[in-house]
Parts: structure tokens; C-alpha cells; sequence
């Protein structure tokens, strides 16, 4: 059964047909092209499907798209603005965050959530506040690095 949806993603209004079974992040990936946000265990483990959903971070991996319906949708490719990177993009490339890249999108969209609640948090925190997101590639000390670098840029 199809349903008619619309959500503001990036600050787009969108409008689309998906069916009712349709995951938001399949919803964003193949309907819209927004292929920043990953698919990586379709059991909400990992993290690499993180985006903002109405202010929130949310594995979109667990959400349907009609579920979306009516709400403000953030995914990687909305952070920069104007061509300038979002402190997070920054950081994770000043602090080299990243390999491989397939976990970055949920690390940032994560990271970003993590410093709305706490501006200024420690090792610790931000460790403690990324257990759901996986990397398999960096041992997680330079993602650290990066969103401690993001922290202090945004309160500059």
C-alpha cells in the first residue's frame, strides 16, 4: 500500500509516494539520493545510518518513512553550509576521524547530537556516547580527537 509522505530534509520540502514497509533510510538513499547516510547492518547496531530527525539523532535504519511524515529530517549532506564545512566535518578531517569512511556520516550525525547536549564533553563522554556507532577501522581515538576539536571550535 502506498502513502503520501512529506518531510523537510536538508530544509527541502519533500514529497513522495513510499510504501508503508519502506525504512527511512532507504527512503533517503534511494528515493532522494542521498546516499551520505549508510546502510551497514539493518539491525540498528551500528550506527552508520544516524541522521536528525526533528532534532534528534535516530538510526534510520529503525524508522519507517511514513513514520517521518511532517517532521525535519538532517542527514551528512545537510551540515555544511555555503560550501563551508560544519565543525564536525572539520574536525574529523583535522584530526583524521576517519579511514574508510563508511561509519563517518552516523559518527557526525551522532557527534553532532552528542555536543547539543553537552558542549563541552569529556573523553569519556563522547566514548561512552558512541556505543552505538561501530568503526572498524580507527580504534575510535581520532574520533574522539575530532568531535573534542568540533567542541571547542562551536563554543568559540
Amino acid at each position: 500500500m502506498a502513502n503520501q509522505i512529506s518531510i523537510t530534509v536538508n530544509g527541502q520540502l519533500r514529497e513522495a509516494e513510499v510504501d508503508a514497509r519502506t525504512l527511512l533510510v532507504d527512503f533517503l538513499r534511494s528515493q532522494l539520493s542521498l546516499t551520505g547516510t549508510h546502510v551497514g547492518c539493518d539491525t540498528s547496531s551500528c550506527g552508520a545510518c544516524t541522521i536528525e530527525v526533528d532534532g534528534k539523532a535516530v538510526k534510520s535504519c529503525t524508522m519507517l518513512a511514513v513514520q517521518a511524515d511532517g517532521s525535519e529530517v538532517v542527514t551528512i549532506e545537510g551540515l555544511s553550509s555555503g560550501g563551508d564545512l560544519h565543525p564536525l566535518q572539520e574536525g574529523f578531517k583535522e584530526k583524521h576521524g576517519l579511514q574508510c569512511g563508511f561509519c563517518t556520516p552516523g559518527m557526525i550525525m551522532t557527534a553532532k547530537d552528542i555536543l547539543k547536549n553537552n558542549p563541552n564533553p569529556s573523553e569519556e563522554e563522547i566514548r561512552e556516547s558512541l556505543e552505538g556507532n561501530f568503526c572498524r577501522c580507527t580504534g575510535y581515538h581520532n574520533i574522539v580527537q575530532s568531535i573534542q576539536y568540533a567542541a571547542e571550535k562551536m563554543q568559540a
